[in-house]
């Protein structure tokens, strides 16, 4: 018999029974639509906090100042001695700014921006023109990279340029800023004369260029009756002088090229700077990257997912079985039709491909409404989480073949049953 005669009896023997096809299709809709589910949420989930990471910098890598492991402890004439190493590097222990440009040198086509900078704190902005409005602002020197790599929009007036700025009292503020608290347009701010208090202590700046703001470059004050608190830029040299603080520094941050796999050149910077402090008993630079910490979280939810879909998989096997009861019990009630076709030249194979292609039928359209109901009750859940749903292909795939391999398996037992009949017993059958 055709393969085509064998699907057009499969479809005819459900229509015939429809109720009891719809019921053994359950179980596999039910198992089916399980595993897609879990595994659209965790798509899903994974898609998302990837892209979020990806935002802040996945292929930035940061470069550290840490104590070593092993510092402290050293052998001298064989006798160990307890070093009490300071938690706080000094001036020397630094990464300076020699290291850093031969670091760019040597990578010219991996490092694309070296981003820097120093924190000063909070501070309390007057105008000079008008003492009393204020406003408060978080203040931070950077480097000349720092509105390269932040793609800060500059409005009008110019960013920090720290080797014409180094001994200039200015700084780039935002447009709200000037907006909320200095009453002006930006175009007119340029060149006005402001007052920050900083830990008490008052510094004047003149202000060289406003940039654009953004949502995510600032934070909203917690007292409601106070303006939106956004960054103020100052020359690195201006910040150091005013936290007190060396000219070296502690941490880096590299933005790497788009062509550069940043986890390889993670270890390639690690390796880099680290060979400075070969012959500092307590310090060392290590490298690290959101690119790897968002590999390691995509495994953990792919390994979560994976194995709650195993166990939602169970219910396949319970599927399974329910297909194998009715396939023995359809073989039962149609033992004469099964002699009629034996008798009439039937061999035992196309008698075992009919009813193995019957069961992979039932299967197979109870895997596509499980697909179909397991897309929609993933989508449900990763909205309601706030995520996007992103049901996965290949998961689909997987899932409609294996429902088919589940007919295949459930159903070999009852056809090659039937393939086995005695046509004269089966035509005596009442």
């Amino acid at each position: 018999m055709a393969f085509l005669d064998n699907i057009a009896l499969a479809f005819e023997s459900l229509r015939m029974n429809k109720m009891r096809a719809i019921l053994t299709m359950l179980g596999i809709i039910i198992g089916i639509g399980s595993v897609i589910a879990i595994n659209t949420v965790g798509t899903s989930l994974t898609n998302s906090v990837s892209s979020s990471m990806s935002s802040l910098g996945a292929t930035s890598i940061t470069v550290s100042l840490t104590q070593k492991s092993d510092s402290d402890e050293s052998t001298s004439d064989g006798v160990k001695i307890k070093q009490f190493a300071s938690e706080n590097p000094s001036d020397s222990d630094l990464i300076t700014d020699e290291m850093i440009e031969a670091y760019k040198t040597a990578f010219p086509d991996d490092v694309k921006y070296v981003e820097l900078t120093c924190s000063v704190g909070t501070g309390t902005v007057t105008s000079s023109s008008d003492s009393s409005s204020d406003g408060s602002v978080t203040v931070m020197g950077t480097n000349d990279d720092y509105a390269d790599a932040e793609e800060i929009n500059i409005l009008y007036g110019r960013y920090i340029d720290n080797e014409k700025d180094s001994d200039r009292k200015v700084c780039v503020v935002s447009d709200t800023f000037v907006e909320d608290t200095l009453s002006l347009s930006a175009r007119e701010v340029i060149g006005e004369k402001i007052c920050v208090t900083i830990n008490n202590v008052p510094y004047y700046f003149y202000i060289e260029g406003v940039y654009e703001y953004e949502d995510d470059t600032a934070s909203t004050s917690e007292d409601e009756d106070t303006s939106t608190v956004t960054e103020m830029y100052l020359p690195m040299a201006t910040a150091q002088v005013i936290t007190g603080s060396s000219s070296g520094y502690q941490t880096l941050t590299v933005v790497t090229s788009s062509e550069t796999d940043t986890s390889t050149f993670m270890d390639t910077t690690a390796e880099y700077f680290s060979a400075y402090y070969t012959q500092n008993d307590t310090w060392t630079c290590e490298a690290s990257s959101l690119e790897t910490i968002i590999s390691t979280l995509t495994e953990m939810v792919d390994t979560i997912s994976y194995a709650i879909a195993a166990i939602a998989a169970i219910s396949l096997i319970v599927g399974g079985i329910g297909v194998m009861n009715i396939m023995l019990v359809s073989i039962t009630e149609r033992t004469k039709e099964i002699g009629t076709r034996k008798a009439l030249g039937a061999s035992n194979g196309s008698i075992r491909l009919q009813f193995i292609t019957e069961a992979v039928v039932i299967c197979l359209i109870g895997g596509i409404i499980g697909v179909i109901f397991g897309i929609g009750i993933g989508a449900v859940i990763s909205n309601v989480l706030g995520y996007s749903a992103s049901p996965a292909i290949s998961s689909i795939a997987i899932a409609v073949g294996f429902s088919m391999l589940v007919g295949v398996i459930f159903g070999y037992a009852p056809a090659n049953k039937a393939a086995k009949l005695n046509p004269i017993d089966a035509l005596r059958y009442e």
